[in-house]
């Protein structure tokens, strides 16, 4: 028979705590009780055809009254006459609710919660209010969370590495761990003007709320003895900051950028270049440094739909960049040396021209087999030489 059981019941109090419905009512949240809970039992033919179940499960439901009131009604039948059964189920009160499904401690840990913000950031409440569970999973951390975010209202702009902030059981890698949360945290107390709205995700985290952050790296080659910028003889593999990189201005007409190592590492001299070991889809560091500008810059990806999606992306910031080895004859001239792309890309890219538009659209409709893909450094040295030959 389809009528609601006691498990059934539990359920419907079960959804309400995963919908963090039940611990929002400690902040301010909607007041749920009493609450009605549905209810399916039998009609007059059924009474009358499943007596005997009937009875059991009047009696499974009187059974488990503990939490929940039951509303009787009668119901007339013409051979077994008046009959009591349940017609309503009502929860009368979250602590009804609470014992019903056994979440009572928990409960109880959450008010603390709540009743230590309101006294120490009451402009949180509306989101412990709004990520209730969220929250409860912090509840060993929250103190510490609290401590830094009144830190942080009283250093709103700090300069600092998160490795300085000096607070007892707090350290780098705590606020690392936590940085989804904090911002949101953050971005409840602190002033518009004290975040920097245009810096977003984890990576923008320190920028986003004045933080010191890690400096970027470029890592370069020097192509051309003549435009050597060390004194030592030696191969010019150099890394530097961004921030240095900027200011050197060196003077090769020629920037080659490509993302293997072993490429960036073996690429031959060329008069007056130089290369750049690529950061996959990372080149915002690069569009900040206005020399390049006015350099032409040659980018050699795999032969993959992220290839040219990394290309697409890189002329967003330099679209005058051309691509290297990225065209068809490369591609069918090396197709034994073809492998699989393990997730493809399949988006319109607006950035390539006519003849990589189409390589990427047979590659991503898989018009040459199953996911395609030829990383660049299965492609022979000598079509390399010859390419740059050409360049």
């Amino acid at each position: 028979m389809n009528w609601t059981t006691p498990a059934e019941l539990k359920a419907q109090v079960q959804k309400l705590w995963d919908r963090g419905l039940l611990l929002s009512t400690f902040c301010g949240g909607e007041e749920l009780f009493p609450c009605r809970l549905t209810l399916k039992g039998p009609d007059s033919r059924e009474l009358s055809n499943s007596f005997s179940e009937v009875r059991d499960w009047i009696a499974q439901l009187s059974n488990a009254t503990k939490h929940y009131r039951i509303v009787w009604r009668t119901l007339n039948h013409r051979i077994l006459g008046a009959n009591e059964i349940p017609s309503e189920i009502w929860i009368d009160t979250l602590d009804d609710a609470l014992g019903l499904i056994g979440k009572r401690r928990e409960a109880e840990q959450f008010a603390a919660q709540v009743a230590l913000t309101r006294n120490c950031q009451p402009e949180l409440l509306p989101w412990l209010a709004k990520r209730p569970l969220r929250a409860l999973e912090l509840a060993e951390e929250w103190p510490r969370l609290l401590d830094i975010v009144e830190w942080k209202r009283n250093n709103p702009r700090p300069g600092i590495y998160l490795r300085q902030i000096d607070l007892c059981g707090v350290h780098s890698k705590f606020i690392e761990g936590y940085r989804g949360v904090l911002g949101e945290l953050f971005d409840l107390v602190l002033q518009p003007e004290e975040i920097n709205a245009t810096a977003t995700g984890s990576g923008g985290f320190c920028r986003r709320y004045g933080f010191q952050d890690k400096p970027q790296r470029v890592r370069f080659r020097i192509l051309d003895p003549e435009l050597s910028i060390l004194s030592t003889g030696t191969d010019q593999d150099i890394t530097v900051t961004q921030a240095t990189f900027a200011q050197l201005e060196i003077a090769a007409t020629k920037v080659f950028i490509t993302e293997n190592e072993i490429n960036f590492l073996a690429f031959p001299p060329v008069p007056a270049a130089m290369v750049i070991f690529g950061a996959g889809y990372g080149f915002e560091n690069l569009a900040e440094v206005h020399w390049l500008h006015d350099r032409k810059i040659h980018y050699w990806g795999d032969l993959d739909t992220h290839g040219f999606a990394i290309l697409n992306q890189l002329r967003k910031f330099f679209p005058h960049a051309a691509s290297l080895l990225m065209d068809r004859e490369t591609l069918m001239q090396h197709q034994t040396l073809w492998g699989t792309e393990p997730s493809p890309e399949t988006g319109t890219l607006t950035r390539l021209t006519a003849e990589e538009s189409t390589i990427y659209d047979q590659l991503r409709f898989d018009e040459l087999g199953h996911h395609i893909r030829l990383e660049q450094e299965k492609i022979g040295f000598e079509w390399l030489v010859m390419a740059l030959g050409k360049n």
